[in-house]
């Protein structure tokens, strides 16, 4: 089916049955439902299989190196508030690679949307594993099965303050959907975690897995609660799904412009000036 926001003439590369499909295809349909235009939203991302998700939508994106698609971001919407901002990738890619980032844009509180695509693998290098890996999961590189600790995404971000931290299935679009546009709309730092499958390199966290070992916060949950919040995110088998924890506060882009109401890139700037002082730097 067609979308306003479809990029057209891309060879989507991805394999068949990825549940990458289905984020890009949410991505799109959130976008558009909510009146973003194609000029109005960034979507900056790192490298990895969900991190080429951007190429295939018609909006303006970034490509930056592995794991620091978050610094991207931020400097993005420093720049022009206006913007609606998206970092985007995979659980190696904004876990590993990009963990350190993870932390310090959580405590600046950036008004960004960060959707990480959680498979438990890293697809683009065939199969080892991700810091999100259950343990006992063996790979080509782990072969007698991971032996540490996956990493908890949530409870981290809880730790930090996080103002709105989520995790949904994309085998459950419509409730992936819901939380999503909720991001969006949310003021701050918006983390959504999303358990999608890897069809090739995962046999073990497959859509089947996935389904049977999550369950959905139900509308009795309160998602102002930190301490409750912090609770949910430490369950395993099955794992919550909605958002554990909502609270807005001051943004990053607030507290540095001091009162300024013209952000930068609508000042005006003498560029000679500029370059006599770097030449005489």
């Amino acid at each position: 089916m067609s979308h306003v926001f479809d990029r057209q003439n891309v060879d989507v590369a991805w394999c068949p049955g990825c549940g990458n499909f289905g984020i890009l295809k949410l991505i799109k349909e959130v976008l558009e439902e909510l009146g973003s235009d194609h000029r109005s939203s960034v979507i900056v991302s790192g490298i990895g299989q969900a991190a080429k998700t951007p190429y295939y939508i018609d909006v303006n994106m970034y490509g930056v190196l592995h794991g620091r698609a978050l610094p991207v971001a931020t400097a993005v919407k420093v720049a022009n508030p206006e913007l609606n901002v998206i970092a985007e990738g995979g659980d190696g890619d904004m876990y590993g690679e990009g963990g350190n980032h993870f932390l310090h844009t959580i405590r600046r509180n950036v008004d960004i949307v960060h959707i990480v695509h959680n498979n438990m693998v890293y697809g683009l290098t065939k199969g080892q594993a991700s810091p999100t890996s259950q343990k006992g999961f063996k790979t080509k590189v782990q072969v007698d099965g991971v032996g540490n600790e996956p990493f908890n995404p949530l409870s981290v971000a809880l730790a930090l303050r996080a103002g709105f931290v989520s995790r949904v299935n994309i085998g459950n679009p419509a409730h992936a959907k819901e939380v999503l546009k909720a991001a969006f709309m949310h003021k701050g730092y918006a983390l959504v975690d999303i358990f999608q499958p890897c069809v090739v390199f995962n046999k073990t966290n497959t859509y089947k897995w996935f389904k049977e070992n999550t369950y959905m916060l139900d509308a009795t949950y309160d998602n102002s609660n930190i301490s409750a919040a912090m609770d949910k995110a430490f369950e395993e088998m099955p794992m919550p799904l909605g958002i554990l924890y909502k609270n807005e506060s001051v943004t990053f882009e607030e507290r540095i412009r001091k009162g300024d109401t013209k952000p930068l890139y609508a000042s005006e700037h003498d560029l000679k000036e500029i370059q006599k002082k770097f030449e005489a730097f």
